[in-house]
């Protein structure tokens, strides 16, 4: 298969020659590399270019990464066949050395439309970014327990058949799918978990095997947290709401279903330790919520074991960890509020 790799870039000048680097040194290197510059202000163009690849700069795009795959995919689909994989991978993001090798021995088979890959985060954002290595070493860990059967292809890295991508624009076109007739909706906050969904709904097979592997930024701050995720979590749930209730849509709403139940587990458990603090003098031990405090100091310290000793020790405290998790449940709990009052959608 050939393999042409597209990568949006917007002012990505301090990691979009690492993410080339990762490229050329692939065990399977992509036929051809495709920067697309997106209203760049600084010197990434300029620093993809050194690196010896296509630059691609989009026009009057007003729909950020959606809008700019959606300029350069437009003119290349026509000309694609059978043969023909497309990767998108995000600027900030490195990939392993095997993962286009194994990626597109999968889609060689036959049995899949695309492949996507597990990722782990990179260095720096002191503890948040500690906190987002975590979580993403969970990710994996569990996608690795379904045998690569992942909900999301995410856009750090995934490859597509090319014809897999026109059906979905033929699909949007004759109105089976929403949006408008291109590959990605332009309409929604999460194009990614919203093309998943459309490949799905197709009758597509799509793997996210434990060889493909990548590397990608952690957000460095709090404040830059919070609205990734919330971008995130209501774009999930915005995206279930246009494609309804369908075989497809159902476990990814219970997903939701089963975040609401979190957000009231941790409300009541967080109310009781402050109940016993404040009007029983102490922290009483109460059975039940003794019991679910042993299962989830187990659950923590064994979904984080690949990360090392100090971060299974980090995890057994519960206290530390939970400032993290409490952190995202108001997160939801903000998306679902939004998404309920319809409110103004914002990148």
């Amino acid at each position: 298969m050939r393999v042409t790799v597209l990568i949006p870039a917007h002012n990505e000048a301090k990691q979009i020659t690492e993410t080339i680097a990762s490229l050329r040194g692939q065990e399977r290197r992509p036929d051809q590399i495709v920067v697309i510059a997106d209203n760049c202000t600084d010197a990434t163009a300029a620093f993809a270019q050194l690196c010896g690849v296509e630059i691609v700069g989009t026009r009057g795009n007003r729909h950020k990464k959606a809008g700019a795959l959606n300029q350069v995919l437009d003119r290349l689909l026509p000309i694609f066949g059978p043969n023909d994989a497309i990767m998108v991978m995000d600027a900030d993001s490195a990939l392993d050395p095997g993962f286009i090798r194994h990626g597109v021995g999968y889609l060689a088979t036959g049995r899949y439309a695309a492949v996507g890959g597990t990722f782990t985060g990179k260095p720096g954002g002191g503890a948040v970014g500690m906190f987002q290595r975590n979580e993403y070493a969970r990710y994996a860990r569990d996608v690795r327990r379904l045998q690569g059967k992942a909900l999301v292809l995410t856009g750090t890295a995934t490859i597509f058949r090319a014809t897999t991508l026109q059906e979905v624009v033929a699909a949007r076109r004759e109105g089976r799918l929403p949006g408008l007739p291109h590959v990605y909706d332009v309409r929604v906050l999460t194009e990614d978990n919203e093309l998943t969904l459309a490949i799905l709904h197709l009758g597509f097979r799509i793997l996210c095997p434990m060889e493909c592997t990548l590397t990608t930024e952690v957000m460095p701050t709090w404040r830059d947290l919070a609205r990734q995720r919330l971008r995130w979590k209501r774009g999930a749930l915005e995206n279930l709401v246009d494609y309804g209730w369908t075989p497809i849509t159902r476990p990814y709403w219970g997903r939701q279903l089963l975040s609401l139940i979190g957000i009231l587990v941790i409300a009541a458990y967080l109310a009781s330790l402050a109940y016993s603090a404040i009007w029983l003098g102490g922290i009483k031990l109460i059975p039940l919520w003794a019991g679910v405090t042993v299962i989830f100091m187990i659950e923590r310290v064994v979904s984080v074991r690949q990360r090392g000793a100090v971060q299974m020790a980090l995890a057994s405290t519960i206290v530390v960890e939970m400032i993290f998790d409490v952190f995202l449940q108001m997160v939801q709990a903000r998306a679902f509020w939004q998404a309920a009052w319809r409110k103004e959608r914002k990148w």
